[in-house]
């Protein structure tokens, strides 16, 4: 009877780890730049990844490099992936407005910035 309690225990708390994992996000804000690519990768599970210029230069090795951003856009947001698309199209500046997980699982995507909105920037 004691070994099943703890059991039960163990399991339940378990999957209220795993439930604070996959529904709870560590932060959530935005970033303006201009989107470079949006892509679908991945071997077995397909994701939207893609990489925002921030502005501004990073030195490396080779030179100065543009400060880029990567994020996660989800199947479900057409809306948020064709604004995406229209603005790399126009070379436009956009503020993508994301939700940073605490870990992120291979079918969700490679980063964990997700992004949710996206709104032009005049």
């Amino acid at each position: 009877m004691y070994v099943k309690r703890i059991g039960a225990l163990i399991v339940i708390i378990g999957l209220a780890i795993l439930a604070f994992l996959l529904f709870s996000h560590k932060s959530e804000g935005y970033r303006v730049g201009v989107p470079m690519k949006i892509s679908k990768k991945g071997v077995v599970f397909k994701t939207y990844e893609g990489e925002m210029n921030l502005g501004g230069l990073t030195s490396s090795a080779q030179g100065a490099i543009p400060t880029t951003w990567e994020y996660t856009v989800r199947h479900s947001a057409d809306s948020v992936l064709a604004k995406i698309d229209n603005a790399i199209i126009k070379g436009e500046r956009v503020k993508l407005y994301y939700r940073e997980k605490f870990v992120t699982f291979p079918w969700w995507g490679d980063t964990k910035y997700f992004v949710f909105d996206v709104e032009p920037v005049k």
